[in-house]
């Protein structure tokens, strides 16, 4: 088979291309033929040397789309569609940039579709993070205010159209004053400029202040997002587009306001169930939910996909097909 494997952290050539043997399931994983793969920031950081503990070589990837190959206990059957989800994928064992993954059992979660394989390519991780900050970390209510920080990033695309869709005002943020009418379109009833310092500006759209925030730059506009945010209201920070994992000398008491509430969502920790993935599938293929895909790549353009996804130019969901 072919896999794209880091040999050791550094910039996007370091991902070289090679040769394995396929490799065969142990009793409680499962061999899958992998058939698309989303690229995700976390693997950025982790190609650059910046997530703790992975070892090199390692083959990337914290989700792909397939169908089992073999299930040595039979529990999944050969051909099943399959989609798997980060937990420790293309960290602690080798993930999804390869034409077959082994991968625990626990990760795959089963799903029907007749959409195509860079369709749902883009899906999993991309609807874990969404659905599960949205719902169960900020607990969205219809009614209810939402900040989009970063709402130019495939993620933030997708949580305007999925809070539109439960009955939450949305404020979406870009640099860029040229994505206003993107954002405008995606559903967002307000888009402000970033330019790092926003709390006023979200002040005289919502004066008392917005009831949830979704952090998708990071630590460096956490504290002005957390300052937008009324009594009573959560934040859930989802995203490190900045790419800045710490924050120097942080001192809750100061950083955070009262009464406001501060979160995280990880996939990794907690998993969104499957009947809401099958769900959000069904809500793609009758066009209820439109994914914004940004470019398409094979296997062997890995490298060139890396460098696209840096460049914070691909305007949508990268995706690299088998």
């Amino acid at each position: 088979m072919k896999a794209a494997v880091l040999k050791q952290a550094g910039g996007p050539e370091n991902i070289v291309v090679e040769d394995r043997a396929i490799p065969a399931p142990s009793e409680g994983w499962v061999l899958v033929k992998v058939k698309a793969f989303g690229l995700n920031r976390s693997e950025l950081m982790t190609r650059k040397g910046l997530s703790p503990g992975v070892k090199f070589p390692r083959v990337l990837g914290i989700e792909c789309v397939g169908e089992v190959e073999h299930d040595p206990s039979g529990e999944f059957k050969p051909g099943q569609k399959v989609a798997a989800f980060m937990g420790g994928m293309g960290r602690d064992f080798d993930g999804g940039y390869a034409e077959y993954a082994v991968l625990p059992k626990y990760l795959l979660m089963p799903f029907d579709s007749n959409l195509t394989w860079e369709q749902l390519g883009a899906m999993p991780e991309m609807f874990q993070t969404v659905y599960g900050s949205l719902n169960i970390a900020l607990k969205i209510k219809p009614g209810e205010t939402l900040l989009i920080r970063g709402g130019t990033s495939s993620i933030g695309m997708l949580a305007a159209q999925l809070a539109k869709n439960t009955g939450l005002t949305v404020i979406a943020t870009t640099r860029n004053h040229n994505k206003k009418e993107i954002l405008i379109g995606n559903g967002a009833d307000h888009v402000v400029i970033d330019d790092g310092d926003i709390q006023q500006k979200i002040k005289e759209i919502m004066p008392a202040g917005v009831d949830k925030v979704m952090e998708l730059v990071g630590t460096s506009t956490l504290k002005d997002s957390l300052a937008c945010i009324t009594a009573g209201g959560i934040a859930c920070m989802t995203g490190m587009l900045a790419e800045q994992w710490s924050i120097i000398d942080f001192a809750p008491m100061e950083f955070i306001p009262a009464a406001v509430s501060l979160t995280i969502y990880d996939s990794g920790q907690i998993r969104v169930g499957d009947k809401y993935f099958q769900h959000f599938i069904n809500d793609v293929e009758s066009g209820a939910v439109k994914l914004k895909i940004g470019r398409v790549f094979s296997l062997p353009q890995i490298a060139e996909a890396h460098k696209l996804m840096e460049d914070n130019s691909a305007g949508g969901k990268i995706v690299v097909v088998t």
